[in-house]
């Protein structure tokens, strides 16, 4: 049998800050409200149809209120993500369940350090009948039909994953926040195997920060930014976003949001989005701009994000990382 080796890389949104859950299971918890529900929806190079489009949903909540110290804070989070490739013929499927404990460094749990763990079941599935390849040139000297031979119409691979994270987060008043974390997926870097090939999913390790303050009496600025390393390639972001609140005085305030994020040497992203009563949309585009944009033609992916966050309508607010 011959046995190959090959790496592969994990799905990811350019609105990171809008998927916490993906990004750090640290984050599992850490909002201010009962619960909060995301989703998210990314179709990468339109222009080839169905290239690669991946959808997640996911909600978490926090726990024992009663019973753990009140500048402490406890979540539990459930996520699930689908990745589909070449039309749907190959999906990758993913759910999990985390937790994260946020412990308070002061008295009002202003300041707090979070650490998280996660754990998901995969599933990868490819439906060799949807596969089409090209003709090949055979020794006669013409073009025949592959030959590509598989045993079943669907082929297979399921694994569990363990991914962790650590995360600070603090704010000196009710109107600014700062933020930074460290987190790790597929820790025991798991093995998609397909008929006597091994895909090796080596580690992701994000390193992330932001901060959002004042910059008028109704903007806010916020700015985010990451770095991810995973085996061979290494991914970098950073960007903004200004806040334009039309009632400033209101918990459940109306808010515009405009503002770029860049994929170094890879994509400009503009977003835009809008906040209302406990809900948050987001709308990006990723503009290629690397050595791919002569064949994508500059169109890299449009993706969607909702998040819904059930906030009290009063009590001292705590704020907690948006971008």
């Amino acid at each position: 049998m011959l046995t190959k080796n090959a790496s592969a890389q994990d799905p990811n949104f350019s609105q990171f800050f809008s998927s916490p859950l993906t990004l750090n299971p640290a984050f599992t918890g850490k909002f201010y409200g009962s619960y909060r529900v995301a989703g998210n929806y990314r179709n990468q190079w339109p222009s080839i149809e169905r290239a690669y489009t991946t959808a997640t949903a996911s909600i978490d909540f926090q726990i024992m209120k009663d019973r753990i110290a009140s500048n402490d804070t406890w979540g539990v989070g459930f996520m699930g993500l689908t990745d589909n490739s070449a039309n749907g013929a190959v999906k990758f499927n993913y759910a999990s369940v985390g937790t994260a404990y946020h412990k308070g460094l002061d008295e009002e749990g202003f300041h707090q350090l979070s650490a998280g763990f996660q754990l998901t079941y995969a599933n990868m599935l490819i439906n060799t009948n949807m596969l089409k390849f090209e003709d090949q040139l055979t020794n006669a000297g013409f073009t025949g039909v592959t030959s590509e031979v598989f045993n079943t119409g669907t082929l297979n691979s399921k694994y569990v994953d363990v991914n962790a994270g650590i995360l600070y987060n603090g704010n000196t008043n009710d109107r600014n926040n700062f933020y930074m974390g460290v987190s790790m997926y597929h820790i025991n870097k798991p093995k998609q195997s397909f008929t006597g090939a091994e895909y090796l999913l080596p580690t992701r390790t994000t390193i992330h920060a932001g901060t959002y303050f004042p910059v008028g009496n109704t903007t806010t600025l916020h700015m985010s930014g990451m770095q991810m390393f995973q085996g061979s390639t290494s991914s970098t972001m950073l960007g903004a976003a200004l806040q334009f609140n039309a009632n400033p005085d209101d918990i459940k305030a109306t808010s515009l949001y405009v503002g770029t994020w860049m994929r170094l040497k890879d994509a400009i992203i503009p977003y835009l989005g809008i906040e209302f009563d406990d809900f948050r949309i987001g709308a990006s585009y990723d503009y290629n701009s690397s050595q791919l944009r002569t064949a994508s033609q500059n169109r890299g992916g449009i993706e969607i994000s909702l998040i819904y966050i059930k906030r009290p309508s009063s009590d001292k607010v705590i704020n907690c990382p948006k971008f």
